[in-house]
């Protein structure tokens, strides 16, 4: 297929995802000079082999400069990195991709009279994001389900305050209820004659493959031995820690000094395993990275696996990560494509956390830095302090090399969890704005004849 026809039609055929058929290397000019180019620039150079020629340079071009106004700082907390992801329009991680696709959608549909209606399930995040990526944009609709009860208020607020063309639907029942959802109706032989469908979820490669960008330009600053000042979203206590104890652990914006020459391990929070399999993509065409762990709450299917070699999905536990409550990851899929157990476990390190380490973290990197975490990144955090301990994340004594953890989402997003732990987060205005929408959804069973006759 070609990119066009595989961002259009979400999923293949035959049920299952579209995959690269090769991952393309960076030109030699193009990886050497990662650490010094401007965010757009490495924007267009990971997404151009993709996409061409179906989207011409020039096109290209526009898209990267109109999707991304914010980029990903790469900020010093304590002893590591920490990739904040959360500097777009919904302060998620999910901003990247949704914005890049919803622009590649507009172009590549260009001359189109039937509608497009894209079908998204969500866990939190993905659904905010592609609500405001979409919003506006003439001749596509678009329809999200989440879990009813399972996401914050914020969150609900972004994936049902919009209206226009944008539409909610609250399914009784988990993620993965929705995301079958979502897939049943994709499938749907006798819909698809008369609606055109598409899907904006990770199993989705349009959405996929802009994730890999931030992995290249943190991991091409990283190596040339550089980090970000705060940006305006940065959940950081200004002039160290009122809430401290004081003393030597009253120590604020500690800088965490990079040595050039040395490729980053990314600490990646995990449930859908998109974000994961973007880094990997961005690995395997020649960012300096030397790793991953694989941070899961308690559904843990793919820590398991790296394990034990077996695979087995199995249903969602409700978690304070809500984000990440998938016991069926769709793009494990994909990484099994690419990728041999072998292969994955010298690459991959899973480690699985519990929500009340998940507390504890949030109250000590608060405690210690100065420093916000949201649920999903401090499971992040956390992850990386069990495999230090164990000797094994290639930090500590005897052990080289820069540690990123991925800040996937904004604290002030999950204030009802944070806050008790923490004391006020500093909203950041995307959020600000958010706060004022009224939620309009419709509630329906995780039944896919009710789905259906909705649609």
């Amino acid at each position: 297929m070609s990119f066009a026809a595989a961002a259009l039609t979400g999923l293949a055929g035959d049920g299952g995802l579209f995959v690269p058929e090769e991952i393309p290397p960076y030109a030699g000019g193009v990886k050497n000079s990662l650490g010094k180019m401007d965010f757009c620039d490495i924007a267009f150079e990971t997404i151009k082999p993709y996409v061409n020629p179906e989207i011409p340079e020039a096109a290209l071009e526009d898209m990267v400069h109109s999707a991304y106004p914010f980029s990903a700082p790469l900020v010093s907390v304590g002893d590591r990195l920490v990739l904040e992801l959360f500097h777009g329009p919904t302060a998620a991680f999910k901003d990247f991709g949704a914005r890049f696709m919803a622009r590649a959608f507009s172009y590549l549909r260009r001359g189109e009279d039937k509608p497009l209606k894209i079908l998204v399930a969500t866990s939190g995040d993905t659904g905010g994001a592609v609500a405001d990526g979409f919003y506006g944009v003439e001749g596509i609709s678009v329809t999200v389900l989440y879990p009813k009860g399972r996401v914050s208020p914020l969150q609900e607020q972004q994936i049902a305050g919009l209206g226009g063309n944008i539409s909610a639907l609250a399914v009784e029942g988990s993620f993965d209820d929705c995301q079958r959802l979502v897939k049943a109706a994709l499938g749907d032989e006798s819909l698809r004659k008369r609606l055109t469908l598409s899907s904006a979820n990770s199993i989705n490669v349009s959405r996929l493959i802009p994730q890999a960008v931030y992995y290249a330009a943190a991991a091409g600053k990283a190596f040339a031995g550089k980090t970000d000042p705060d940006g305006e979203a940065t959940p950081r206590v200004r002039g160290g820690n009122p809430r401290s104890s004081g003393g030597s652990r009253d120590r604020g914006a500690v800088d965490y000094g990079v040595r050039a020459g040395q490729p980053v391990m990314f600490c990646v929070p995990s449930g859908n395993f998109g974000n994961l399999t973007a880094g990997l993509y961005a690995m395997k065409m020649g960012a300096p990275i030397r790793g991953f762990i694989a941070a899961t709450n308690a559904n843990k299917t793919v820590p398991d696996y790296l394990e034990s070699g077996s695979y087995e999905a199995r249903l969602s536990q409700a978690t304070i990560s809500n984000a990440m409550d998938v016991g069926a990851p769709s793009n494990f899929e994909r990484m099994a494509a690419h990728f041999s157990w072998d292969e994955m476990k010298r690459i991959i390190r899973g480690v699985s956390v519990s929500d009340a380490e998940t507390r504890e973290t949030i109250a000590a990197v608060y405690r210690d830095y100065g420093y916000f975490l949201d649920p999903h990144s401090a499971v992040g955090w956390k992850a990386a302090d069990k495999l230090i301990n164990q000797g094994l994340a290639g930090k500590g004594p005897g052990l080289q090399g820069p540690l990123a953890i991925l800040s996937t989402a904004h604290p002030a997003k999950f204030a009802e969890t944070v806050e008790p732990i923490t004391g006020p987060i500093p909203v950041p205005p995307s959020l600000a704005r958010a706060m004022d929408r009224k939620v309009e959804s419709r509630t329906i069973p995780a039944d896919v004849s009710a789905f259906l006759e909705v649609l």
